[in-house]
């Protein structure tokens, strides 16, 4: 494939039309209106559909630019900096995180990055949900026990775990006593198996409260209207204070945080960089280092 003429290709599809993206680039429209038509025939396929005013991909020219926009980026940047003799991250990186860690830890984290590194536009986006990191333009995603993909590659930085909380107040049951709870989702009844100072326990849980955020379960249990699974770093200081108390660690219930990009693109110096941040934020990965980043 001409990547040449891919790279006109993808100027078209980014600016909307001929004129404009010899406008923005300063290039000849016949130029590229013809380079254009030669990766048609080379690809045998009809990349735009073109109108009398408009211009309009077509559901195979969408795939192809979507799919090798960012790519032709990272390899413009990569030639780039080998060219300067320096490896100084730039341009524009976007990044997929989960909520939890959206809402405890990322703005922190991006503001020290965005100090650190001026030159590098860097967005975050909060998704719970699996990104296609490819098809939506991704250069970094952030799971939780993320599922094996063969596409992906990465790194843990953090690891956590769940535990049994609750108020000093809330009477701590006996035997089959059912404790009120506060969960994440729906309502229904549960059993917590824990581990405790004293062996094995589990605990029947009847829901009062059904919350759908992480954060809005702790600030219920902080009150005192039941028993909760929390991560330990988000509590870490409630505990320490005795303004909670902790009845077990859920067992198995090990959290890994993971960073992956994708298998086949070479890894971009503000991938890197992003990566060697998280590093030093949290060189040992602990649910100890997430709770003093968080603070209180």
């Amino acid at each position: 494939m001409d990547l040449l003429a891919l790279a006109d290709f993808n100027l078209v599809a980014r600016h909307g039309g001929f004129g404009k993206a010899a406008r923005a680039s300063g290039r000849p429209k016949a130029t590229l209106s013809r380079r254009v038509t030669e990766l048609e025939a080379a690809l045998e396929l009809r990349l735009f559909e073109r109108g009398a005013r408009n211009l309009k991909l077509t559901e195979e020219g969408r795939a192809l630019h979507e799919r090798t926009a960012a790519l032709l980026t990272e390899l413009d940047e990569t030639a780039a900096s080998i060219a300067s003799g320096a490896e100084k991250p730039r341009g524009r990186l976007r990044i997929s995180a989960p909520l939890l860690l959206s809402q405890t830890a990322m703005g922190k984290i991006a503001a020290g990055f965005a100090l650190k590194y001026p030159d590098v536009r860097l967005e975050i986006t909060t998704e719970d949900r699996a990104v296609d990191m490819i098809e939506e333009g991704y250069d970094l995603v952030i799971r939780v026990n993320p599922e094996p993909d063969e596409a992906l590659v990465g790194r843990v930085f953090l690891r956590d775990r769940l535990v049994v909380v609750a108020s000093p107040e809330l009477i701590r049951p006996v035997g089959d006593a059912p404790v009120p709870g506060v969960v994440r989702g729906a309502g229904h009844r549960q059993a917590w198996k824990c581990t405790t100072s004293a062996g094995s326990a589990t605990f029947s849980i009847e829901p009062v409260l059904a919350l759908s955020s992480i954060i809005m379960v702790r600030d219920a249990v902080r009150v005192g209207v039941g028993a909760a699974r929390l991560p330990i770093s988000l509590v870490s200081h409630d505990l320490a204070d005795g303004t909670l108390l902790h009845w077990g660690d859920i067992e198995e219930s090990e959290v890994a945080l993971w960073a992956l990009y994708p298998s086949r693109r070479l890894l971009s110096a503000r991938v890197s960089a992003f990566l060697d941040f998280l590093k030093q934020a949290f060189p040992n990965g602990t649910p100890d280092e997430l709770a003093a980043y968080i603070g209180r």
